[in-house]
């Protein structure tokens, strides 16, 4: 699978969820060796108004969909891959009125169950605010997602 095309597929991914719309998320960079996504600030995320703080469900989503996403990376099609378990250690509080970047990657892909890892940063990877495990249930090819107005299976299509 070109380089390219897992950038257009989880660009494509990434604009069919509504949360991610809502969220602001970003693809930033994918490959088959991982990929980031940015969750910009704004004043909707903070979870703290007097601290500027950013609420952690919003980090949760982030990681939660950077690594869901990541399973397009190592995926020769798209298949839907719901959430089985999600772990977040809390390293320190993101920064206030910066960007957080959530980094993702499949560490190991098995017939049921897709396994991930990740981490979510801000100015320096080497200085994570998160670190995340995951897995994800794989479902098959032949199970399509439903987006508002049509088939999620749309990712798949040029």
């Amino acid at each position: 699978m070109a380089e390219d095309s897992v950038f257009e597929r989880a660009t494509r991914f990434l604009s069919a969820l509504r949360h991610c719309q809502i969220l602001g998320l970003k693809l930033h960079s994918a490959s088959r060796e991982g990929l980031t996504v940015i969750l910009p600030y704004s004043p909707q995320i903070v979870g703290n108004p007097l601290t500027g703080i950013i609420h952690g469900g919003a980090l949760t989503s982030l990681m939660d969909t950077a690594c869901g996403m990541s399973t397009l990376c190592v995926l020769p099609q798209f298949e839907v891959c719901p959430t089985l378990d999600l772990r977040i250690d809390y390293m320190h509080a993101a920064e206030p009125n910066k960007d957080v970047y959530g980094f993702a990657q499949c560490y190991r892909v098995t017939q049921d169950v897709i396994f991930s890892r990740g981490f979510a940063y801000q100015d320096d990877p080497e200085q994570p605010i998160a670190h995340v495990v995951g897995t994800f249930m794989r479902l098959g090819q032949h199970v399509r997602g439903i987006k508002r107005g049509g088939p999620l299976a749309a990712v798949d299509t040029p």
